[in-house]
């Protein structure tokens, strides 16, 4: 493999999915319909409107399925870890050291939203920091504390100062090929290494800019009703219901704020509203507020 002057871009696709079963049972997470495409695509086609980027994933649970969509999608590799997760920090140590240079954009699999991405990497370049994350209002999780420099002080309850502008980690980040390089071989929690900067006197700049972006984790049942009302706004199609295909829906019945996966059942003259149905399963919403920011 030759070095590559691109920015690499990793997608996280390794979960489990597991509070989304039994619709993950067949299908991973990252692949789940998000009305017209999965949040794995829909993340690569974020990132590819930065520009010239090269597409990574990580894969774990039903990694075939990830392997195959990633061929499909045009992606440089997807890296299958097997027979364990290598957590968060083990990928970004993986693709440093097979090679690949130009600084690494992490995104996450399993989350919805509408940054300008292209504004984050120009503001992680310009910061002069190794790492930049980029952080959401997130008044439920707010975990992080940014010091009045721009830069992570600490994460409530783990470490550093409880001090400072409070704010949730997006699962957006950029990191350096320097700071790829100090990441240490087996490392498996990333927030380890963020400790481990800021000891050092290299804490990561937090990007506080798009705060109020859209973000929505669409990994429980209430964070994925919220991802296709949001997708549907995004499309100009605000209010309609989504039916996948594989579903018969009789002309009597009557959807309404609903999302129907293949598999689903719906009977004549049945009023189906406010759900997530597909195979052997029926999720009612109560909230279409939880799991993100709008």
């Amino acid at each position: 493999m030759e070095n590559s002057p691109k920015l690499n871009v990793l997608i996280l696709a390794a979960g489990l999915g597991t509070r989304l079963r039994p619709l993950t049972n067949e299908i991973p997470k990252p692949l789940v319909p998000v009305v017209d495409a999965s949040i794995l695509e829909q993340q690569a086609n974020k990132a590819r409107a930065i520009g010239d980027v090269c597409l990574h994933a990580n894969a774990h649970y039903l990694y075939e399925q990830v392997v195959a969509e990633g061929e499909r999608l045009g992606f440089e590799k997807v890296w299958v870890e097997q027979p364990e997760i290598l957590g968060t920090a083990g990928p970004l140590k993986r693709i440093y050291n097979e090679g690949y240079r130009g600084g690494l954009l992490i995104m996450n699999g399993d989350a919805y939203c509408q940054f300008d991405l292209r504004r984050f990497v120009q503001n992680a370049q310009e910061s002069g920091a190794d790492v930049a994350l980029l952080a959401v209002d997130f008044p439920k999780v707010n975990t992080f504390r940014v010091g009045e420099n721009g830069r992570l002080a600490g994460v409530a309850g783990r470490f550093g100062s409880e001090n400072g502008l409070p704010a949730t980690f997006s699962g957006v980040s950029w990191y350096s090929d320097a700071a790829l390089s100090r990441i240490r071989d087996g490392e498996f929690d990333i927030r380890e290494f963020w400790k481990q900067e800021i000891a050092a006197g290299r804490a990561p700049f937090v990007d506080v800019s798009q705060l109020h972006s859209t973000w929505i984790d669409m990994g429980s049942p209430e964070g994925l009703m919220d991802a296709c009302d949001a997708r549907l706004n995004e499309l100009g199609r605000s209010g309609e219901s989504v039916v996948l295909p594989g579903v018969n829906v009789p002309e009597s019945a009557k959807i309404k704020h609903s999302v129907l996966f293949a598999g689903a059942v719906v009977q004549e003259n049945e009023t189906v509203e406010n759900e997530i149905r597909g195979k052997d399963f029926a999720w009612k919403i109560e909230s279409k507020c939880a799991g993100g920011v709008k």
